[in-house]
């Protein structure tokens, strides 16, 4: 497995994408292009995963935070693993190496919202040594 960043302009975004649309099914390239592009002067950045094949199987949507609450953290937006390449080790090997980068960046926690019907998520990032800190509030201004 190996990691690679994506710049809002990369090429394997055409390879990303689909994985990230698992998680993410609104998204569409341009859509995509847009938040990436005004995302990444706010921190915004993308890691994928690739397998020993040359496939992307995983893509972490994620930006370092300053806050109140815990100092310095890595807030994870996106984490997705396409369904073909759940449960061999791959969301663990890419949540293992934003852990590795946010030690690296001397962050103090590394933090993601989860939506509550997503329960084998849960499940996974319980088994990752996660807690449930916090509730996470939202109000549509649509």
């Amino acid at each position: 497995m190996h990691f690679v960043n994506l710049s809002p302009s990369d090429a394997r975004w055409a390879e990303a994408l689909p994985v990230l649309r698992e998680l993410r099914p609104h998204l569409t390239a341009e859509s995509l292009a847009a938040i990436s592009a005004e995302g990444h002067s706010q921190g915004l950045r993308f890691t994928a995963a690739y397998d020993d094949t040359g496939r992307c199987v995983a893509v972490a949507g994620w930006r370092i935070v300053a806050t109140t609450a815990v100092g310095r953290r890595l807030y994870v937006d996106d984490l997705v693993t396409t369904a073909a390449a759940r449960s061999q080790g791959v969301g663990h090997a890419l949540l293992a190496e934003l852990e590795r980068r946010a030690r690296a960046a001397c962050c103090s926690a590394i933090a993601l919202d989860s939506g509550v019907q997503r329960h084998d998520a849960h499940r996974f990032y319980l088994r990752e040594r996660m807690i449930i800190w916090a509730h996470f509030f939202t109000k549509s201004l649509a």
